[in-house]
């Protein structure tokens, strides 16, 4: 998945090693010892230090801006949908039309009870 001198983000800290969570680093070398806990030795360079990590505490930046465009239509989406109270588009963001054909409830809803509904599951 990932390749040397490719450019990552730091997105947890497994062992508590005081890393910059959120900040770049650059893949310098692979730690192949079957002994060690750690995958991949990165070089931050605002720290100005080299340090060794598992490959779950590292990601790629495409991935996540990849991650991120899809949460933000999903949520955009999701709001279209409230403001144009669109039932259709709503059901099928929320997945909930799976549900319904599982039941075969052929039984329509007014517009109040989904309004009602929406609200309960609103966070707002």
């Amino acid at each position: 998945m990932f390749k040397l001198g490719q450019r990552v983000v730091i997105v947890a800290d497994s062992f508590e090693q005081g890393l910059p969570i959120g900040e770049y680093g650059y893949l310098i070398a692979r730690d192949r010892n079957p002994d060690s806990a750690f995958a991949w030795v990165i070089r931050i360079p605002k720290i100005d230090k080299h340090i060794p990590v598992v490959e779950e505490d590292i990601a790629l930046e495409e991935q996540l801006l990849e991650e991120e465009a899809q949460r933000v239509s999903q949520e955009a989406l999701l709001d279209y949908a409230l403001a144009t109270r669109n039932e259709a588009l709503f059901r099928q963001l929320m997945g909930m039309s799976d549900a319904d054909e599982a039941n075969d409830e052929p039984a329509k809803e007014s517009m109040e009870d989904f309004i009602r509904k929406v609200n309960l599951k609103a966070w707002i």
